[in-house]
């Protein structure tokens, strides 16, 4: 089955380049022309991804964005947007978009990133059409009272299911499989973003924030993701007395 691929945007003549290209590499293509339309076809229907324009009528991008993931709706989300404006890039990050891209930019850089965001979430949730593992044979890692299994795309803190962004869940994944290693921010750019952001590592520092939100008792004073000033991160077993 192809996968299915959500366009919101304004932008008539974007929209039908974007819906080509996408085609023509083989997905299914639905498209929305406001942010509230966007929405309610991103709540009603599955979607594998979207790609969402930050200047919408109705409901901006960002609006969408936090709404989709205030209803547990994890869809990875490719944001466009016509300004090249560090503020807006930062809060779409937070408010849970996956990955960034300027107009203007060429259909095939736009096929080409999603093709890899869809290959990762591939990667990470093993092939969907498989059986179910049973948890006791499957990939399983423990950190304290974390625990992740990377097969079922899930993740626990003390037992209760962690809400995690497809990012957030990637991060985890690559800190936890790399425990008690000093990881610089550019090295945690291209592992989990797997391309060259453009040197902005304050996207890492977005979603170690988030993690920490969601694993740390005391933010302020992490037992799991310390952080190495001048370095980067490390994730660590919590010292028991801490």
């Amino acid at each position: 089955m192809n996968k299915k691929i959500l366009i919101v945007d304004d932008e008539q003549s974007i929209v039908t380049l974007l819906q080509y290209n996408l085609q023509q590499a083989g997905y299914d293509v639905s498209v929305a022309m406001d942010g509230e339309e966007g929405l309610n076809k991103a709540m009603e229907e599955r979607f594998d991804m979207i790609v969402l324009d930050l200047m919408l009528p109705k409901k901006d991008g960002i609006e969408v964005c936090k709404e989709l993931r205030q209803h547990k709706i994890h869809t990875p989300i490719l944001m466009l947007t016509a300004k090249d404006d560090e503020f807006d890039k930062v809060l779409g990050l937070e408010l849970g978009a996956d990955d960034y891209m300027t107009k203007p930019f060429s259909p095939r850089e736009v096929v080409a990133r999603v093709k890899a965001i869809l290959r990762r979430m591939q990667q990470m949730t093993g092939n969907a059409e498989a059986p179910k593992v049973d948890e006791d044979t499957s990939e399983k890692i423990v950190i304290g009272d974390v625990k992740i299994l990377p097969e079922h795309y899930e993740a626990y803190f003390r037992e209760e299911r962690l809400e995690l962004t497809p990012k957030e869940f990637e991060l985890l994944v690559y800190l936890s499989k790399n425990k008690g290693r000093v990881l610089t921010r550019d090295q945690l750019l291209s592992a989990v973003w797997n391309y060259d952001f453009a040197g902005d590592t304050r996207i890492v520092d977005v979603h170690i924030s988030h993690l920490r939100e969601k694993i740390e008792t005391d933010t302020k004073k992490p037992t799991y993701i310390k952080t190495i000033r001048g370095l980067g991160y490390k994730l660590e077993e919590p010292k028991i007395h801490e």
